[in-house]
């Protein structure tokens, strides 16, 4: 992990407050995890979908390295209860005055850590990198009115030529409020361009998300003397307003971290911070082996593989597509890992196509069962899921562990989950369940419990006795997906 300790003599460290946006219903999770990797307590806001720790400067580079979080931001200031004018005019009036009275200074040193911190990142990977392209998404201000989280694409620093990063960095240091805010993302004089982006909840506000970006955008041209660019911005500030909570903050992430291991798309494409969300419910052990039978891109299995590798993962899906996809992905993972020098060739993952519902494998074979189920939205369909639940719920019982097998399974259809699982007392037991936000859609992460009867012993499964390895209709039906 890469070092920003200071190396000017009286440059001291100093403790700032972060903020994240993670997967709604992961918030405990995210929590832990802060915890556990960065021995900080996190706070869990009212607005679902965010929490909030503080660290020390020096700690930057540990906080990219969070597997839950979506996006980073340091927060400016925070009011837990602010209160609000009844007009718009004198609410927008104070945001406009408010402005020039928050402490930017450490945030934006932050902000200019966080640039060094990826220009290394850059020199690491070669000379030849390309500069990504800015995104056109959320690119106006205020856009999302009442939404949870944004995807930032921000902070474009160019490369710096070797050996100029620390230089420019140590120039940088201990200017204050706006002179260290007219140094431009590469270390040169200029003027900053930046956008404001509002992000807001609650029906008893007087204004709209677009008001309050451009009013107190407006108030921070002034303060800064910056420049407004919607869409090629160095600095996002956000305005985030949940009731009478408003948080300022910094954006700290190009675009979500929740794309960090996947480069071939499927339709359905798991987020990888969810994917994570779900691993540490079950709680992988060493030698654990893991499945994902609807693997799609591989998301879950690529997660776990990279944040608990002494398991072993067999991703499997019945489509040919995304079984390719995996194998991608797979490799690509490969790549990244050889150019950043930081291991050896291969994941602990093997990927197989197969029938759900037939899986070559043994009974009480598997430790944990994991995989995103079909939500009968875009792939397959709710009809097709009445026979298909049933007879997954049972496939998978016979090759978990009795007594000691988890699974856990996210899906949407919770009408059909509930009584396929209810026909299943005998084999599974409901621990714990997550209510999750899917693209808008409310979804569960239901955790199950093997119970301890062998397969073949109890009535749930003597229905499929003439064939014990599935239903073979729910399995054609499951492949025509």
């Amino acid at each position: 992990i890469l070092s920003l300790s200071r190396t000017e003599e009286g440059n001291s460290q100093f403790t700032v407050t972060m903020g994240a946006t993670v997967p709604t219903g992961f918030e405990h999770c995210a929590a832990e995890e802060v915890r556990e990797k960065l021995g900080a307590e996190a706070k869990i806001s009212k607005d679902r979908g965010r929490i909030y720790f503080q660290m020390s400067s020096d700690s930057l580079p540990l906080v990219h390295q969070l597997r839950s979080v979506d996006n980073l931001f340091v927060v400016v200031k925070e009011y837990v209860d602010y209160q609000f004018k009844d007009s718009k005019e004198e609410t927008l009036k104070d945001l406009q005055d408010l402005a020039s009275k928050l402490p930017w200074t450490n945030p934006l040193e932050v902000w200019k850590l966080n640039n060094v911190l990826k220009k290394r990142r850059w020199r690491r990977r070669g000379a030849n990198v390309s500069r990504p392209n800015p995104s056109s998404d959320g690119a106006k201000e205020g856009t999302q009115e009442g939404a949870a989280d944004t995807e930032t694409q921000s902070l474009e620093a160019e490369p710096e030529q070797p050996g100029r990063v620390e230089e420019d960095y140590e120039d940088n240091q201990g200017q204050q409020d706006k002179g260290s805010a007219e140094t431009g993302a590469e270390g040169t004089p200029g003027v900053l361009k930046f956008r404001v982006t509002c992000n807001r909840a609650g029906d008893k506000h007087s204004f709209t998300s677009n008001e309050a970006a451009r009013d107190f955008g407006g108030a921070v041209q002034e303060f800064f003397q910056w420049k407004a660019d919607m869409t090629k911005f160095d600095v996002e500030v956000l305005l985030n307003i949940h009731n009478n909570e408003v948080v300022i903050g910094v954006a700290l992430t190009e675009e979500s971290l929740h794309r960090r291991n996947i480069s071939h798309f499927g339709p359905t494409t798991l987020r990888s911070t969810l994917a994570y969300g779900m691993l540490r419910l079950c709680k992988p052990q060493v030698s654990d082996v893991i499945i994902d039978p609807m693997c799609g891109t591989g998301a879950i299995p690529l997660e776990g593989a990279l944040e608990w590798k002494h398991s072993y993962y067999l991703a499997g899906d019945n489509n040919d597509q995304a079984v390719n996809r995996t194998v991608n992905n797979v490799a690509h993972i490969h790549r990244k890992r050889q150019e950043k020098g930081c291991g050896p060739w291969g994941l602990p993952i093997d990927t197989v196509q197969w029938n759900l519902c037939r899986l070559p494998l043994k009974t009480a074979s598997v430790d944990i069962i994991i995989t995103d189920m079909p939500f009968g939205k875009r792939m397959g369909s709710k009809k097709r899921n009445w026979d298909l639940y049933p007879s997954c719920l049972r496939e998978m019982a016979r090759v978990c562990r009795p007594g000691t097998g988890k699974a856990v399974l996210l899906t949407q259809d919770k009408k059909c989950f509930a009584k396929a699982l209810s026909r299943m007392g005998g084999l599974w037991r409901k621990s714990h369940t997550v209510w999750v936000n899917i693209g808008g859609l409310h979804a569960g992460v239901y955790l199950l419990k093997r119970v301890a009867s062998a397969f073949g012993e109890t009535p749930e499964d003597t229905d499929e006795r003439r064939d014990p390895r599935g239903a073979e209709t729910a399995g054609e039906e499951k492949e025509e997906n």
